[in-house]
């Protein structure tokens, strides 16, 4: 294996990791890096597939308290059951519209220009969001009723836009809906579990053709790398939000998305 492709696949999945869960979109970001490293192509869409999956395994582990309360509360617990069908209800409008449009997103959305647009677009929504939002009336994720969750999950849905993300989306939603920005934050981490799985499933189903074992040891570097850069970052986008809002985010993705588009204008 060449050595060079490991040190790409270490890279990226640093990458995927420390955007992943941030309102900057993971997916501009690796665009502009694959191509900056010439690692595209069929093995590539598939390595971007599997360390979305790294990522998602450090909010798991992250929250394994939480999950295996929920998990472990579903015959019995009220609040277990109450919070079980709160992420049903905002994965719902995501994953039914996802289902419905995947082909036409990645064959048609799924370029630099759409993604540049995107970012510059979401990182004007953020200033104007945190400007206008109300005032929180939720601090807790264990506060949200169902009415709550559903309208995050509806904001969630505009992260099918390649370029918007998903942390984003459902952050900013759970700023409109009344949470906190931790709040609004850590279920944000907790929607991504069902709709990270259910995205990366779908897929990896898609794409078993293409699947080669010789292609184990590159695939398990660049998800251990995401594992860990996202776990750090979950962690410390908790502690931040706690201080600050999310502006400097919001200047950051009208300045990237600019980049990606002088980067790969014609």
């Amino acid at each position: 294996m060449d050595t060079l492709l490991w040190l790409k696949a270490l890279i990226l999945g640093i990458l995927e990791g420390a955007t992943e869960f941030l309102p900057i979109s993971s997916t501009g970001h690796l665009i502009i890096a694959a191509d900056l490293l010439h690692y595209t192509g069929e093995q590539a869409k598939v390595f971007e597939i599997v360390i979305q999956l790294g990522a998602i395994v450090a909010v798991v582990y992250n929250y394994r308290a939480k999950v295996g309360k929920v998990v472990g509360g579903l015959g019995s617990d009220p609040a277990a059951q109450r919070f079980a069908v709160n992420l049903l209800i905002a994965f719902l409008p995501a994953a039914l519209l996802g289902v419905a449009l995947h082909g036409f997103i990645k064959s048609h959305l799924f370029n630099p220009f759409t993604v540049a647009a995107a970012l510059v677009a979401g990182g004007f929504v953020i200033l104007a969001i945190e400007h206008f939002k109300p005032a929180p009336r939720i601090h807790s994720v264990d506060e949200m009723r169902w009415p709550d969750a559903l309208k995050v999950g509806l904001a969630q849905s505009f992260a099918l836009f390649p370029g918007v993300s998903r942390a984003g989306s459902t952050i900013m939603g759970g700023l409109v809906v009344g949470l906190s920005r931790p709040a609004a934050t850590e279920f944000s981490f907790f929607l991504a579990i069902p709709t990270m799985f259910a995205a990366t499933a779908y897929d990896l189903y898609k794409n078993l053709d293409i699947l080669h074992a010789e292609d184990f040891v590159l695939f398990a570097i660049g998800f251990a790398a995401a594992f860990v850069s996202a776990l750090i970052v979950v962690r410390s986008l908790l502690a931040y939000v706690g201080r600050h809002d999310f502006k400097i985010f919001a200047y950051y993705r009208i300045v990237f998305g600019l980049v990606v588009l002088w980067y790969f204008w014609p």
